[in-house]
């Protein structure tokens, strides 16, 4: 590899990467003209693969015209129509967008929105939104007191408000007589003593995942979960917000997860996929009603300086004709079924897989020191960060962090972009055979005979 000169950026960390040179589908390159296959989409983003031609023209074409309009100066074309067309999309009366660039900033206007409609009703006491540990919603201040993933929430405590948890609905570790349905209801019901707990004039909103993310790894509750959130929320008066930054825009095999349940939030978070990494882009989006009284009380007092860009619309608009044309949701519940499959293979021969999860292509596995109790490998062996160097080392791309809490419980997110083929299906389970065994090997753990 040809030695990079010192670099002047930093980041989270100093693992040594090569140099990129271009991407196209599934792979990138480097500068070396090494090849890896991107079976995490970045972080969850390029859903639609890479230098789509059809999205570069769209962008190149919106280039020409302008790349810049401050929101408060014109309207522009791309963020109407994006608007309507996301609209349209979406579940029930959620109806009303208001857009920003990334995850955390659709986070932080989510909030302030639920926030700002209680005061229009006259609910000043209503500001604690309730979250679940572990979950993830972003790295501002305001998301990340709603996050439950210790290591990155806890060095800022004292510098912000943390919002009241509940455990998030990790039944797969439960070792308990109850039936999925009963463990549900079980979880669910956590969020109705929470709110007494807190005292319901006081609650603003609960904030999901409603497919786990970066903290859960892919979590799918159990079925009855859902609805009876919303009964509950229901019943006192309080938002429910669905975080889809990662699960939005067709990667569960629905346009938003939400949709394989029938429930209809009252506001809903996107990004990453929304705009496939094509230019940063996020989204907002609530129940017509809600933002009426919102703007009828004197607005919504929340802005950010590329908000509506003609450009990001312009790819995300792209981005969305492409997910259409290419019938690129419906290939994700098609590819996600044959890449879980893959994965539950993987786990029928390493034992020390514990549990594959998810929907569509938002998939993750877990790695256990011991599958009946499911107690996670001891954090000393660094699993969870050895597996993604010899995944890496192989050519292949996957995401990891740490489950309980990010002290410890080593899950690994395997989602490739939207427009995956059952031959690169074939290809990451081959590389994560191999990779999985090399783990095995250095870390003397079980593996089952072929």
């Amino acid at each position: 590899m040809t030695t990079q000169p010192p670099s002047n950026l930093f980041s989270l960390t100093d693992i040594a990467r090569p140099m990129l040179d271009r991407a196209e589908g599934i792979y990138l390159y480097d500068t070396e003209g090494r090849r890896y296959l991107d079976g995490s989409s970045g972080a969850m983003v390029s859903n639609i693969g890479h230098s789509n031609p059809n999205v570069l023209a769209a962008m190149r074409e919106q280039m020409e015209r302008s790349t810049f309009g401050y929101r408060l100066h014109f309207r522009n074309q791309p963020a109407e129509d994006l608007a309507r067309r996301t609209a349209a999309r979406m579940p029930g009366d959620l109806d009303r967008v208001f857009f920003v660039s990334g995850g955390s900033e659709a986070v932080e206007s989510a909030i302030k929105l639920a926030r700002q409609h209680a005061l229009s009703r006259g609910e000043a006491g209503r500001w604690k939104v309730i979250s679940r540990f572990p979950s993830y919603h972003g790295c501002t201040l305001g998301a990340l007191a709603l996050t439950g993933y210790a290591p990155l929430s806890d060095p800022f405590m004292p510098m912000m408000r943390d919002m009241p948890k509940i455990p998030a609905p990790t039944c797969y570790l439960d070792r308990d007589n109850l039936s999925d349905e009963e463990r549900g209801l079980k979880y669910a019901e956590m969020l109705r003593e929470e709110i007494l707990a807190q005292g319901p004039d006081s609650v603003l909103a609960f904030i999901m995942e409603p497919v786990g993310g970066a903290s859960t790894g892919a979590l799918v509750a159990p079925d009855s979960y859902y609805a009876r959130i919303r009964e509950i929320c229901d019943e006192f008066g309080i938002l429910l917000i669905y975080d889809e930054v990662m699960s939005g825009a067709g990667r569960t095999g629905t346009f938003v997860a939400a949709e394989h349940w029938g429930i209809l939030p009252d506001i809903v978070t996107l990004s990453k996929g929304f705009a496939a990494g094509y230019a940063p882009l996020g989204a907002v989006v609530a129940r017509g009603g809600i933002v009426d009284e919102v703007t009828g009380a004197g607005g919504f007092a929340n802005g950010f300086t590329y908000a509506g860009n003609p450009l990001a619309c312009a790819a995300g608009l792209a981005v969305l004709d492409e997910i259409e044309r290419a019938g690129l949701i419906g290939n994700a519940a098609e590819m996600g079924a044959l890449l879980k499959r893959g994965l539950e293979a993987l786990m029928a021969r390493y034992p020390f897989i514990g549990d594959v999860r998810g929907k569509g292509l938002l998939l993750a596995f877990e790695l256990v020191a011991d599958r009946g109790s499911m107690a996670p490998l001891p954090p000393g062996m660094n699993a969870f960060n050895r597996l993604v160097e010899l995944a890496y080392d192989r050519g292949l791309i996957i995401y990891s962090r740490r489950t309980r809490g990010g002290r410890e419980g080593d899950h690994f997110l395997v989602c490739p972009p939207l427009i995956v083929t059952p031959e690169q299906i074939d290809e990451i389970i081959g590389l994560l055979d191999d990779s999985l065994g090399a783990l095995a090997a250095e870390l003397s753990l079980p593996v089952s005979a072929p």
